[in-house]
């Protein structure tokens, strides 16, 4: 039995397996628990296994590489266009060993151990981040039942106890007990998230790639933490216009008929990483004199011409061909080269 690509839909307690041979024909079909599926990649020759790039995917790519396969991991959307007919898990494994033997297809890099602990601390500080303004909001919307407008922002909410002891007569005894129990909770929360962030500060002062992407302007320990975790060497791509494009940072195309048709900003890829690098644009707009001036003519005619927002992503486009220069090419970014290309 010559086995050319294995794919393997995966599942949380169950997987599912199909084999190709050199011709496309389906030669085998397995349905394994997880503890089969690992001695299955033990006892099987060296081959190509393929799968989606979902949940558990770079774990079980870790190992299946460890044994000497080659593995492939695929984008789920490309993948879809495969299934004819009816859909189930068998369907689902053929189609994905089908797609894998594609020349054209592209195929999501085998992420580390340590580029996954480091998206698991961006993942934790986010949803602490996102229970911070939940509970932030929830103070805001208890005042306000009770005729009380609340200011947004963290410096009128750490002194909460303060604003509420002065109002506390417009307010019943309950309800004023009930609000210092939610200020406690979002203390917490900015406890947490401070711990998410000195754990990334511990991170970056050892890593070289992270020293190297903060010389780049805009690029702080947040934006060049999960620039690491998601992009490593930024090997999968060909050059800088390919990581803009996959992060979304370039118009979405719907041409047809010889006329070139130009829309918004297509939105694909790492949402995350695509908000930092539009933020560090927009933090280095903010302060033109400090940061601005390394762009040059160039910047400076865009905002002349542009609302604020299309300047910001065009810069962020920029920022992410940076930042793949310097993973590249494990080099400083060099301000005066840059304006110099601006001359």
């Amino acid at each position: 039995m010559s086995i050319q690509v294995i794919g393997i839909d995966l599942g949380k307690s169950n997987f599912h397996l199909v084999a190709h041979d050199p011709k496309g024909q389906a030669i085998l079909r397995k349905k394994l628990s997880r503890q089969q599926l690992v001695q299955f990649v033990q006892n099987t020759p060296a081959s190509t296994i393929a799968f989606e790039a979902c949940g558990g995917a770079h774990w079980l790519g870790r190992l299946c590489m460890t044994y000497g396969h080659t593995v492939k991991l695929l984008p789920p959307q490309y993948v879809k266009p495969y299934v004819k007919g009816n859909k189930n898990d068998f369907i689902d494994a053929d189609v994905i060993a089908e797609a894998a033997t594609r020349p054209s297809m592209r195929y999501v890099p085998v992420k580390s151990e340590e580029a996954q602990l480091l998206s698991a601390i961006h993942r934790i500080r986010q949803g602490y981040i996102k229970d911070r303004t939940a509970c932030m909001s929830r103070i805001g919307a208890l005042l306000l039942e009770f005729g009380v407008s609340l200011p947004q922002g963290h410096s009128v909410m750490k002194a909460l106890p303060a604003w509420l002891a002065e109002h506390a007569r417009h307010l019943p005894a309950l309800i004023h007990n009930e609000l210092c129990g939610l200020h406690q909770h979002y203390q917490v929360l900015m406890l947490k998230v401070a711990e998410q962030d000195n754990k990334l500060k511990r991170y970056l002062a050892s890593n070289e790639d992270a020293q190297l992407l903060k010389s780049i302007p805009g690029i702080g320990d947040i934006t060049a933490s999960q620039c690491i975790a998601e992009l490593g060497n930024g090997g999968q791509f060909t050059n800088g216009r390919n990581l803009a494009a996959w992060l979304g940072l370039v118009p979405h195309q719907h041409s047809t008929g010889g006329k070139a048709r130009l829309l918004g900003i297509s939105k694909r890829g790492n949402k995350h990483l695509r908000t930092l690098l539009i933020h560090g644009a927009r933090a280095i707009l903010s302060r033109p004199e400090k940061t601005g001036a390394v762009f040059g003519n160039w910047l400076t005619k865009l905002r002349a011409s542009k609302p604020f927002n299309v300047v910001c992503v065009a810069l962020a486009n920029k920022l992410a061909r940076m930042v793949w220069a310097v993973l590249k090419y494990r080099r400083e970014f060099n301000a005066a080269k840059l304006q110099s290309g601006y001359a």
